[in-house]
C-alpha cells in the first residue's frame, strides 16, 4: 500500500509565530509515527520559518518509521544538513530563495548534470533521492537520466482541477507514472493533496510508493484531531 509521509512543517509554523517551545517539533514527529504515519517530512528553508536546521537534527535522532527531508539542494547549507543527519530519504525541490511553498518541478533536461553531480552526492551516502517534477514526459524522461531514485509528482494542478473533473485532472499524473515505471523509477507524490482528492488519485496510480502531505492534514486536525486525520488519510491510501 502507498505508504503516508506526514509533513510536520506547519507544527513549526505555529510554534515560530509565539516563540517558545509550544507545540514541540519533536514531539509532533514522535506523535504522528506513534499514530500510524509512515513516515516524517521536513523541509527546512534558509530563513528557518518554520522547521530550523536544529529540528532536523533533533528529529532524526528519534525515527521509528522513515525519514524523508526536502529542500533546495542549491543550498550548501541543505546539502550539509542531509548529509550530517542521513535521513532515508532526501526530496530535491527547485525552490528559490524567499519562496512562500514550493510550486513547480525540476526542469530535468536543462538541469540534468548539475541533477547528476547532486543525486550522486547523496546517493553516495546511502540516500535514497527522489526529485519534484511536473506530470509532463519529457521532464520524467529526463529524470531518469538524472540517477535519481524516484520522482515526487507535483500534485497542485490535480487538486486545483479536481472538483471541476477528477478524470481528466489525473490523466497526465497517470500517464507520467506510468512512463516513469517503465524507467525503472519509483514514485512519490505531493502538494495540495487532501482527504477530498487523495484517493482517486492513489487509485488511479496503484504504483504511487508514497505521499508526503502536510497542509491539509495539519489543517484537518484541528478540527478532528491529529491521530484520527492520519488515519482517515491512510484509509484514503487503500486499494479500492
Amino acid at each position: 500500500m502507498t505508504k503516508l509521509s506526514v509533513n510536520i512543517n506547519k507544527i513549526a509554523t505555529l510554534r515560530n509565530s509565539r516563540g517558545g517551545d509550544h507545540p514541540n517539533v519533536v514531539q509532533a514527529a514522535i506523535d504522528v509515527q506513534r499514530f500510524g504515519a509512515d513516515g516524517v517530512t521536513v523541509h527546512p528553508r534558509p530563513d528557518e520559518r518554520h522547521i530550523r536546521y536544529k529540528d532536523v537534527r533533533d528529529i532524526s535522532s528519534i525515527i521509528t518509521t522513515e525519514f524523508n527531508i526536502e529542500g533546495n539542494s542549491r543550498e550548501s547549507k541543505f546539502i550539509d544538513l542531509v548529509l550530517e543527519t542521513s535521513p532515508h530519504q532526501v526530496t530535491l525541490v527547485p525552490d528559490t530563495e524567499g519562496q512562500l511553498t514550493s510550486d513547480h518541478g525540476w526542469d530535468t533536461i536543462t538541469h540534468r548534470a548539475y541533477l547528476k553531480e547532486t543525486i550522486a552526492r547523496f546517493r553516495e551516502a546511502g540516500i535514497r533521492v527522489s526529485i519534484f517534477v511536473d506530470p509532463v514526459i519529457e521532464m520524467v524522461e529526463g529524470a531518469a537520466e538524472t540517477g535519481t531514485d524516484r520522482i515526487e509528482l507535483y500534485t497542485e494542478a490535480y487538486a486545483r482541477q479536481f472538483r471541476a473533473n477528477m478524470h481528466e485532472a489525473v490523466e497526465p499524473y497517470v500517464k507520467a507514472a506510468e512512463r516513469a515505471v517503465a524507467l525503472g523509477l519509483g514514485i512519490n507524490a505531493g502538494h495540495d493533496l487532501d482527504h477530498h482528492n487523495l484517493a482517486h488519485f492513489a487509485r488511479c496510480i496503484p504504483m504511487l510508493d508514497e505521499v508526503s502531505i502536510g497542509h491539509a492534514l495539519i489543517s484537518d486536525a484541528i478540527y478532528l484531531g491529529l491521530e484520527n486525520v492520519i488515519q482517515i488519510y491512510k484509509r484514503q491510501l487503500q486499494p479500492a
